[in-house]
């Protein structure tokens, strides 16, 4: 039996280092077989229900010592690291609770920047090294450690993020239905959704002319601070430029059943990000795996996933390009079943079910004296 520790936010907490934690903890521990307990990193103090045993408090030094407490009762700890989750400069609070810890602890990236800061680069580099294992979720980010950063590169392991299977949905009617080009995750500015929607514009005369559903609530921390401004500036754009009866914008909050049945229902999934360094996307991860065609900006993650043709890569801020991907793939039934196909061999790979798999061989390898730990390259 093995007691897995888990740092990172956590459901109630909307964010995707919550979900990503859920499924991996979901696919790691076996039941019966394995444990699993979370500190949830939290902005301030909240009540705990299990899986959560402890909270993990910015600026509170009491909370960090209980953190190294609790996760070194466990034989494996699995910490997630994004600058933005933990207290301190660049979060800098998280290396106090590393640096205590003495089990076995995988670090699992979420960001690895092309130019940090400094500080940025000297936090991630403390972190690793306080870490027995680090996880990227692509090679991308695996290669900008090696030229950028102080750290064991042999200690780095590529292991994708994990995907849910999808489940069979009812036959669809081809003949007379329109195209769902779909788009789904927390929103907020730098999902870059405007374009998405300026490429609607260049669209119009298909027929049937195709349906943009953007599917998700605005992210919390944005809706502190910005309400649904974002929002209502997108039907606002949709309406200046004549395509609102092709955009939907749903603010519901889906069941993980529900949204697996729309992303099955889908013909494209586009993800029109802003960033330009964005190494790791889960709603990209969950696209292919899905089987679903993809146009994406030229992201890093992107540009590494779709490479082998499950999806074509355009440049940022280019509603035309976009246009013009779109429109093949939805004109081109033989370009989308060579998507189709080519995700398909990917997506075995991505499932949950594998993911977790190789997260509990690499867990016991560190926990072993001695062992060579193998690395796996996504």
């Amino acid at each position: 039996m093995t007691e897995y520790g888990f740092l990172s936010t956590f459901p109630p907490t909307q964010c995707g280092l919550a979900t990503f934690t859920t499924a991996l903890m979901a696919s790691l521990v076996r039941p019966g077989v394995d444990t699993a307990r979370v500190v949830q990193a939290v902005e301030e103090l909240r009540t705990v229900a299990d899986p959560v045993v402890g909270n993990l408090v910015a600026g509170d030094e009491v909370s960090a010592r209980r953190t190294a407490e609790l996760l070194g009762r466990c034989d494996v700890a699995v910490v997630q690291h994004e600058y933005g989750i933990y207290g301190g400069p660049d979060g800098d609070e998280v290396l106090g609770v590393l640096q205590a810890l003495h089990v076995p602890t995988i670090l699992v990236l979420h960001t690895v920047l092309s130019d940090p800061s400094p500080h940025q680069r000297e936090v991630l580099e403390a972190a690793a090294a306080a870490s027995d294992a680090v996880v990227t979720m692509a090679r991308t980010p695996r290669q900008r450690l090696a030229r950028g950063y102080e750290i064991d590169i042999a200690k780095v392991h590529v292991i994708p993020h994990g995907a849910p299977p999808l489940p069979a949905v009812a036959a669809r009617d081809e003949t007379s239905r329109r195209p769902t080009v779909l788009t789904w995750g927390l929103i907020g500015p730098g999902k870059g959704i405007e374009w998405g929607i300026e490429a609607m514009a260049h669209l119009r005369d298909l027929d049937p002319q195709p349906h943009y559903v953007v599917v998700g609530e605005t992210h919390p921390k944005v809706r502190i601070h910005q309400g649904e401004a974002y929002r209502t500036a997108l039907g606002e754009r949709a309406r200046e430029l004549d395509v609102e009866p092709m955009v939907t914008l749903d603010a519901r909050y889906l069941t993980s059943e529900d949204l697996a049945e729309l992303v099955a229902g889908a013909d494209l999934v586009l993800l029109p990000y802003e960033s330009t360094d964005q190494v790791t996307s889960g709603v990209l991860v969950e696209a292919v795996a899905a089987g679903i065609p993809v146009v994406a900006t030229r992201f890093p993650h992107a540009v590494e996933m779709l490479e082998t043709g499950a999806g074509r890569v355009v440049p940022h801020r280019d509603p035309a390009a976009m246009a013009a991907a779109i429109r093949d793939v939805l004109t081109r039934p033989d370009l989308a079943a060579a998507m189709r196909r080519q995700a398909a061999t990917i997506a075995p790979t991505l499932l949950w079910s594998a993911v977790g798999e190789r997260y509990r061989r690499l867990a016991a390898a560190i926990r072993t004296p001695g062992a060579a730990v193998r690395r796996w390259d996504a």
